[in-house]
């Protein structure tokens, strides 16, 4: 997945990371794990919308993608 492909809210946050408009976080991953289990773990969201966040945090943990 590219930028490109991306829904309106992470290009415009792209660009301003990009432009130094908005901080740069270098621990990437750990910065999504956080937010995918903030999801994961909120029961005030839909389930369908928590598995997913479940599923993509999971991934990450056992990817070979290091931070």
């Amino acid at each position: 997945m590219n930028v490109y492909q991306c829904c309106d809210k992470i290009r415009e946050l792209y660009s301003l990371i990009g432009s130094g408009d908005q901080g740069y976080i270098p621990k990437a991953i750990g910065c999504a794990l956080k937010a995918l289990n903030d999801i994961a773990g909120d029961e005030s969201l839909p389930a369908d919308i928590r598995d997913k966040a479940a599923f993509a945090a999971a991934n990450l943990l056992i990817s070979d993608a290091e931070d």
